[in-house]
Formats: structure tokens, sequence, C-alpha cells
């Protein structure tokens, strides 16, 4: 199944705000970016910084673009998911993350490109590509709630069942008594939904529960006096086994969503690119060329 969540070390979004932070912070402190974007439009140019920061100058001209090349970066993962050929050329969770890295750090880039100035065609390409980055944020969120092999191939009905049979029979194999199961059965109740109870706000944020729970269960075997390596190794298995039954419970509702996302999602990501696209055409049209200051 694909990492969940929790597991940043591996995470694109958090490599991407950590990046997205190193070199916010190089242009706002070390360059001097923090009194220059404060300095007010009509007497921005004398700033001493602008020669350097301005949207045109050696800084914010390289900034523009490389942000433009990793927000183009994004087209490559789709190229991946659709044409055979490339099918082989990496997992494809893997794509999915360099996919978020780049759709953070190159908005963040051109943010600072901008120089946080919005006007015409301008503001039209910046404001679409902050709605296609939250769009983005939104469908990484219903992602990672379909389970998926390492591959990144979905998992059938059958591959499900018995990854959570396998899951139960290692709690059993884990040598708790009784009592202990009958927690782990108490706490799956309370977070895995029956269908009734399906709701689309437990579908997005029903997973804070999950961690609020699983705190609980944790305290209970501790006061339990179940031992340390024990009471981990069954609270690992009863979120892993909780987390799946809830991607159980509501993947034909995820499933759905993520469609309805797509049709929402793609034509603002072509929109951008065609906006974006005449925005370089009239940057080079009058004369600022990269590289060339």
């Amino acid at each position: 199944m694909t990492p969940p969540p929790s597991r940043w070390i591996t995470s694109g979004v958090a490599w991407g705000v950590l990046t997205s932070g190193v070199v916010a912070a190089w242009v706002l402190v070390a360059l001097g970016g923090r009194g220059y974007y404060a300095t007010p439009l009509a007497v921005r140019a004398y700033a001493p910084t602008h020669p350097l920061l301005r949207p045109s100058g050696p800084v914010g001209h390289t900034l523009g673009v490389v942000g433009t090349l990793m927000i183009l970066v994004p087209f490559l993962y789709m190229a991946r998911k659709r044409w055979r050929r490339l099918q082989g050329v990496g997992a494809l969770p893997t794509w999915l993350e360099v996919h978020l890295f780049c759709g953070i750090v190159g908005p963040a880039l051109i943010t600072l490109h901008t120089s946080f100035k919005f006007n015409g065609l301008v503001a039209a390409a910046y404001w679409s590509m902050v709605v296609v980055v939250l769009s983005g944020f939104a469908g990484r969120h219903l992602y990672v709630r379909i389970p998926r092999a390492l591959r990144g191939h979905e998992l059938t009905r059958a591959e499900l069942d018995g990854q959570a049979e396998r899951l139960r029979i290692e709690l059993v194999d884990a040598g708790v008594g009784i009592d202990i199961l009958h927690r782990v059965e108490a706490f799956e109740h309370l977070v895995v939904p029956e269908h009734e109870r399906l709701s689309l706000v437990d579908l997005l944020f029903g997973d804070v529960a999950v961690g609020r729970r699983l705190r609980t269960l944790d305290a209970d075997l501790k006061r339990a006096r179940v031992p340390d390596g024990q009471r981990v190794e069954v609270v690992r298995l009863a979120a892993a086994r909780a987390l799946l039954l809830r991607r159980m419970a509501y993947l034909r509702r995820t499933r759905r969503l993520f469609e309805l996302w797509h049709v929402f999602h793609l034509p603002l990501v072509y929109l951008l690119l065609a906006i974006a696209a005449v925005h370089i055409g009239v940057a080079l049209y009058l004369g600022y060329v990269p590289f060339r200051w």
C-alpha cells in the first residue's frame, strides 16, 4: 500500500515546504527582500535591492524561470500515468511525491519572482496558479485514501480483504490475550464507520479521530500492564488495520470524489498553462530574455 501521510521523511509536501522556507529565508533575510517587499510600489524602484530583486532582475528573473520549469514538471507525472512507454519508469507514488515537491516549490519561487506586485495578466496567471495548488492538495488528500500497491496501482477488494485478514492474524500471533483483542475490536468499532454512518466529513477528516482513539487505546494497554514491546506492536497493528478498514469502507465514495476532482482540476491546469505561456511570450517580446540583464 501507499506509505501513510505520517511518513514525512519521504513526503514531497514536507520537502517542498522545507525547500520553499529555505529559499524564502535566503531572499528575505540574506538578500534584504523583507525590506524591499515592504517598500511601497510608488518608491520601490529607489530601493537599493530593486535592481536585484525586481521581476526582471538577476534574482527575480531566475526565480521566475526556475519556478516556471518546476510547475511544468507535473505534466511529466501526467504523462507517466497515461503513456504506456513510461509506465515502467519509476514507481507512481515516487512520481507523485516529485509532483507535489515541484507543485509547492515552483509556486513559492514564482511568488518571490512577482515581488508581490499583481496586476493585469500577471494577476490572472498568479491566482490561477494558487487555485491549482490548493486543488492539488485536495486531490492528494483523496489519492492517499485509495489503497494502492507499492507500484501505485489500486488494490482489488480481494487484496484488501487479504491484507486486513493478515493484520488480524499478526495481532493474534503477537501473543495478546482475549482481553486485549476485545480492546482492539472496541477501538475498531469506534473508528471504522458502518455503512449507515458514512459521511463526507468523516471521510475527509476522520483520521484525526483515529489518532486520538489510538492514544486512548495505548493508555488503556499501559494501565493493563501490557509489556512495552508487545504494547507498541499491538498499537502499530491496530492502527494499520483500522486505517485499512476505513479506506475499504469509503472506497467507492473516495473513488467517486477523486473522479469529480479530476474534472475540476485538469481544466484549471490547462488554463494555468495557457496564461503562463501568454505571459512568457509577452515578456520575451518585450525583451526580457532569461539570464540577460
